[in-house]
């Protein structure tokens, strides 16, 4: 079967390039048609193909070097109209590709209102919803998101409350939305160039809790700085990129007793390892949440796991264990949960077994591999 995986603007290479390798050992013809990544290298193909067919002259305002942080300024202004303008050209060029293929499978379509009217008639059509609704709706965009969905044969969600929030909001009949799991990045724990951490952090000897990711209100930091007051005996990591004010949340760091860290920037592929071998717990205080690569990258390195129950952390945590859960906007829940996992090593033990078990098996690669072609068989045989 011939599968063609479009991310337009390569908005999450690193799944792209794992579903496209798993899709290629379940017995797939695939290949992946995407635009150049500028943050970092990505995973090398194996067994399918990659054509980088958008955005060719904006991904290389730049040059050909990776990029450390967002570009802002006048030539990022430039590179985002230049992209703008490159966008319908590139997804009515695509519309002739997609002739090759038995199957399209769209991962991120970024700009709704064009793009349901710019996909490629070839069917059937596979759409995943990374974000099943959009957490902060620009005007207008709810009733594009839905024509966009309307316009799938068949709609992947991460878990069962996204596939619930996507019925109810968008009235997508049930039988088009289909569960299939997000898989661990296990890639990154055997990435041949893995970058050690800065020196500071490398000389901490006590138990570490990492909160990892961009920092977003939804995603609760300031919670769990709030309940770090009241953890003693280990540091707090806060790594990712702000996209809120940082002041607030250093001063409610400065009244926890033990020590918080900030690495207030974009962390490269390299890098990420390092930071997650060191910690002993890994903590998901969002507020909501469909389902997050911070969870998926935490169990590819077998490690316990904090998170609120929300979303898809909920479904992880009854149905495979690998997760403490805490109730979302609970300082003091959350604080318990992490003090305990910090000074039990025992404790710690047994998630770290289940998110080992978990990544080998429901959430590897190869399942979902599997689980996809099974799907895109039944969709051609229907359509």
């Amino acid at each position: 079967m011939k599968v063609q995986l479009v991310d337009p603007s390569a908005n999450t290479p690193a799944y792209d390039h794992a579903l496209a390798g798993a899709l290629a050992r379940a017995g797939g013809d695939v290949e992946l048609v995407t635009s150049r990544y500028m943050y970092g290298p990505v995973p090398p193909a194996q067994g399918y193909r990659v054509s980088d067919a958008f955005y060719r002259r904006s991904s290389r305002i730049y040059g050909d070097g990776y990029l450390r942080t967002r570009p802002t300024g006048p030539k990022a202004r430039a590179r985002l109209a230049l992209k703008l303008a490159e966008h319908v050209a590139g997804m009515l060029r695509y519309r002739s590709r997609a002739e090759a293929a038995d199957v399209v499978h769209y991962q991120w379509l970024m700009l709704e209102q064009l793009d349901a009217r710019l996909l490629a008639p070839k069917r059937p059509r596979v759409f995943t919803s990374h974000n099943a609704v959009p957490r902060e709706p620009r005007r207008g965009q709810l009733a594009a998101a839905q024509r966009l969905l309307e316009r799938m044969d068949a709609i992947v969600v991460h878990s069962e409350h996204g596939a619930g929030r996507i019925g109810e909001t968008f009235g997508i009949p049930v039988e088009r939305l289909h569960v299939i799991p997000h898989g661990t990045f296990d890639h990154l724990t055997r990435l041949p160039d893995e970058q050690p951490l800065p020196d500071e952090l490398a000389a901490v000897e006590g138990p570490v809790a990492l909160f990892f990711g961009t920092l977003r209100p939804y995603k609760g930091v300031e919670v769990l700085l709030e309940a770090f007051a009241a953890v003693e005996g280990g540091e707090l990591w806060v790594v990712g990129l702000p996209h809120l004010p940082l002041e607030p949340l250093r001063e409610l760091a400065a009244r926890a007793p033990g020590t918080v860290r900030f690495v207030p920037r974009f962390i490269t592929d390299p890098e990420i390892p390092a930071y997650f071998r060191r910690a002993d717990v890994v903590v998901l205080p969002y507020r909501e949440i469909d389902q997050s690569g911070v969870l998926y990258t935490a169990l590819a390195f077998g490690k316990a796991i904090v998170a609120t129950s929300v979303g898809g952390f909920t479904e992880a945590a009854e149905r495979d264990g690998v997760a403490r859960l805490v109730p979302p906007e609970d300082p003091g829940a959350l604080a318990e949960a992490v003090d305990e996992l910090l000074g039990n090593e025992g404790e710690r033990a047994l998630l770290e077994e289940a998110a080992r078990k978990a990544a080998a098996g429901p959430y590897s690669w190869d399942a979902i591999g599997r689980q996809t072609m099974a799907l895109y068989e039944r969709l051609r045989q229907d359509c």
